[in-house]
């Protein structure tokens, strides 16, 4: 059958990225090419963007856009159909698209009511030639969209929201109702207000037609006071419109064939080269398995187990490089762990695209001892380059990895080591078992295949996305 979806988010690869948010945003697009559905994506046009889009014809303008105009530009990037909102006052700003240099913009809530305000006037009313039936709107910053569908009119949209993660939740005082053009008859617990206030995400979440996470497991774990920070009661109550889809990666991005050297299922030995030259590059010599972290250095990421379990790993002849950024205190604790075992640790604090290739292409296995996990794409890496997941059983880390149990071992299933409570003791305990793994060639050679066979790109997601379009406009 297949049909139309606005997509409206406020990241997208390759035009912008803090997160697996744009990665998710910008492939399913090209994902759904072969399902028949055509969707496109409504971007804020940052103030980086507004030159790549400065000869894109105008497709929409809105006059009165919380004190200025707005105008939808139409064009296309890396193969996904793209919609930018430009609009100067709200978006063409120094830094990122929710900061500055001074922090956090303080009229975050109105510039992503901007970008939910249009998307909610496309979806009804549709562009010249083109109106969809399905909008699809991505965490807090879309989250409004839904809202106004509600309660300005639909068109005949119909409206789905993901929440890539829960904790991020779009919070603005009480006080913005009116400014944020949502009807004051809608404040109460049941419907929009929230602790006082209003969250964006909670009003997509009780607005749209139908809800969505990036895994099965993480749709019903955030059912739950533990991961729902505060929504869980939310969610539970809408149940039967909740569904987990998982996130796949792109495979010709990421792919072991691509690397220098290119290696694959079949011809591995490209892999030991990349290691050997990763080790040259950090100064380190690892006689056991080299262990890569590539994440932002939190607490959810479990990185402050590290310093507990690494001693002992290293003791056992492992090694580790970690890539990241993030909390001042955890960045420290990384350095000091460099410092304490110069050549078996380093660490580099940042994002380096380039260098992320070559640390999953080089290494034995990447840690992801998060606490919870909406869906992950590392441990998705990993398995794709024959760099087993160590990962806590939380969202889509249990969802994608096979942890080597007696029993997945005989069935000659098992992709990676899994661990379960998130705590030191069940992650050194893993670590301890990846160590034993690595000692049996005959297996490790095994457990790599499996990995490297596991099925990570987004075939099967996008099908589940269009089936579920198609059921909502059936």
């Amino acid at each position: 059958m297949g049909g139309r979806v606005l997509s409206v988010a406020s990241e997208c690869v390759p035009l912008v990225k803090t997160g697996g948010l744009a990665d998710v945003v910008g492939a399913l697009p090209r994902a759904l090419a072969g399902t028949g559905w055509d969707m496109r994506v409504l971007l804020p046009a940052y103030r980086a963007l507004r030159a790549r889009a400065q000869d894109w014809p105008v497709v929409w303008e809105e006059p009165d856009l919380w004190g200025g105009t707005g105008r939808v530009l139409a064009g296309e990037e890396a193969g996904v159909p793209l919609l930018l909102l430009d609009a100067p006052h709200l978006y063409d700003r120094e830094g990122g698209p929710y900061s500055g240099p001074t922090g956090e913009h303080p009229d975050n809530a109105i510039r992503f009511a901007a970008l939910s305000w249009v998307a909610a006037r496309i979806a009804r009313e549709g562009l010249e030639g083109w109106k969809p039936d399905v909008l699809h709107a991505h965490d807090w910053q879309a989250g409004l969209a839904p809202a106004y569908l509600a309660y300005h009119g639909n068109g005949g949209c119909r409206s789905v929201i993901t929440i890539h993660n829960i904790a991020f939740q779009g919070w603005a005082p009480g006080h913005m109702l009116g400014i944020l053009r949502l009807p004051g008859h809608a404040f109460h617990a049941d419907a929009l207000e929230y602790y006082g206030g209003i969250s964006t995400l909670k009003a997509g979440l009780v607005t749209a037609d139908w809800i969505t996470t990036v895994s099965p497991s993480y749709a019903a774990e955030i059912m739950r006071e533990e991961f729902g920070m505060g929504l869980q009661g939310v969610i539970a109550n809408r149940a039967d419109v909740v569904s987990g889809i998982l996130n796949g990666v792109d495979t010709e991005s990421w792919s072991p064939m691509a690397e220098d050297p290119p290696f694959g299922p079949k011809a591995l030995a490209g892999k030991g080269a990349c290691r050997a030259k990763l080790c040259e590059e950090f100064g380190l010599e690892v006689p056991g398995p080299l262990a890569i972290v590539v994440s932002r250095l939190t607490d959810q990421k479990g990185i402050d187990l590290l310093p507990q379990v690494i001693p002992d790993f290293v003791v056992g002849g492992g090694g580790l490089i970690v890539l990241g950024s993030g909390d001042p205190g955890m960045e420290g604790a990384m350095r000091d762990l460099a410092a304490r075992f110069p050549g078996r640790v380093a660490v580099q604090i940042g994002y380096d695209e380039k260098l992320s290739h070559r640390l999953f292409a080089g290494a034995d296995a990447v840690l992801v001892p998060s606490r919870f996990e909406p869906c992950g794409l590392t441990q998705m890496y990993g398995l794709r380059y024959g760099t087993l997941p160590v990962v806590s059983l939380v969202g889509g880390l249990a969802d994608t990895v096979i942890g080597a149990s007696p029993a997945t071992l005989a069935a000659g299933a098992a992709t990676g080591v899994t661990f379960h409570p998130v705590d030191a003791l069940a992650f050194g305990r893993a670590m301890a078992r990846l160590l034993e793994l690595y000692r049996q060639p005959k297996l490790w050679a095994k457990l790599r295949a499996n990995a490297m066979a596991h099925p990570v790109g987004w075939e099967t997601s996008a099908t589940a996305y269009a089936g579920l379009y198609e059921r909502l406009t059936a």
